[in-house]
């Protein structure tokens, strides 16, 4: 499985990631996540890596986080009920999102990608 990274061209944490995986001759499918959020599946699969924790899952320094008023709504909503809107509103999912095989990860630090990523 070729490694799938969810990205948005004006985040520079996103453009400093692809940066990243360039550097290390990774290879990657780009999608654009505003136009192609990642589906119910991946959210579920990425929640496995994440331990559980379905607010990570959030960009929750996002304009579109905050209008929905999620940051007192989310403990209230089932997964069902996230997994749905964050699969129809990709402002709403941390970026980066990559999906490799076997693991999975979300927004971009070093060191936790050069821990997690094949080594080449």
């Amino acid at each position: 499985m070729k490694l799938k990274v969810y990205e948005y061209k004006n985040c520079s944490t996103c453009r400093n990631a692809l940066k990243y995986l360039d550097s290390k001759k990774i290879e990657f499918e780009k999608k654009a996540i505003r136009e192609t959020p990642p589906t119910k599946a991946e959210l579920k699969k990425m929640l496995s890596y994440l331990g559980g924790d379905s607010k990570r899952l959030f960009n929750t320094s996002g304009g579109d986080y905050k209008e929905l008023g999620l940051k007192d709504k989310l403990a209230k909503m089932s997964l069902d009920e996230q997994f749905e809107l964050l699969s129809q509103n990709g402002n709403l999912v941390k970026r980066p999102f990559v999906l490799g095989e076997g693991f999975g990860l979300v927004g971009f630090k070093e060191e936790e990608w050069k821990a997690t990523l094949p080594k080449k």
